[in-house]
C-alpha cells in the first residue's frame, strides 16, 4: 500500500461534469461524491477516471440512484472518513471517523471541530444561487492531510 493519495473531493454536480473539473480529478488516485450527481453517465464518468466513493443526494432519482447509499464510511489511508449528503441527516450514532463530508448547501465549508474535520466541497455542476463552482483536492500522506480549495472561474 502506498503512502500518499490524492483525493478529488467533489459535490453537487447536478448533471454536469465540467471539463476543468475533470483535469484535476485525472491526477487523483480516488474521487469521493457527496451526492446530488443527478446521472449515472456523471458516475460512469468518473468510475473511469479512479475508484469512486459516492453517494445518494435528495436529487438523485432512478435505479441507479437507489443502489448507492445515504451515508457512508471508508477510509482512504490512514484517514476514516463519513460522508452523507445533508449535514442534518448525520448519524446520531456517528462511529469514530477523522473527516466528515457532505454537500446540499453548495457553499464551501472547511473547518476543524473537536479534532474532525468538516468538508463541504461547495458545488462543480451547474452553478445556482450566484455561488461560486469549486471542489476539493485533499492529498494523504500516512497520518496527515493537505486540503486545497479549488474554484473555477468565469470571464
Amino acid at each position: 500500500m502506498k503512502g500518499k493519495y490524492m483525493v478529488g473531493i467533489i459535490s453537487d454536480t447536478h448533471g454536469l461534469l465540467r471539463e476543468e473539473v475533470i483535469n484535476y480529478l485525472k491526477k487523483c488516485d480516488y474521487i469521493v461524491h457527496g451526492g446530488d450527481i443527478n446521472s449515472e453517465d456523471v458516475l460512469k464518468e468518473l468510475k473511469n477516471i479512479a475508484p469512486v466513493y459516492a453517494l445518494r443526494g435528495n436529487n438523485d432519482k432512478g435505479e441507479w440512484a437507489e443502489k448507492l447509499p445515504k451515508e457512508l464510511y471508508f477510509n482512504i489511508g490512514n484517514i476514516r472518513f463519513y460522508m452523507v449528503h445533508n449535514k442534518k441527516e448525520i448519524s446520531p450514532n456517528l462511529k469514530s471517523v477523522d473527516v466528515i463530508i457532505f454537500g446540499h448547501s453548495h457553499k464551501y465549508f472547511c473547518e476543524k471541530i473537536e479534532e474532525i474535520l468538516w468538508l463541504n466541497p461547495g458545488s462543480c455542476g451547474k452553478r445556482r444561487f450566484g455561488l461560486p463552482i469549486n471542489f476539493i483536492i485533499m492529498t494523504i500522506e500516512n497520518n496527515s492531510y493537505n486540503i486545497e480549495k479549488i474554484d473555477i472561474m468565469f470571464d
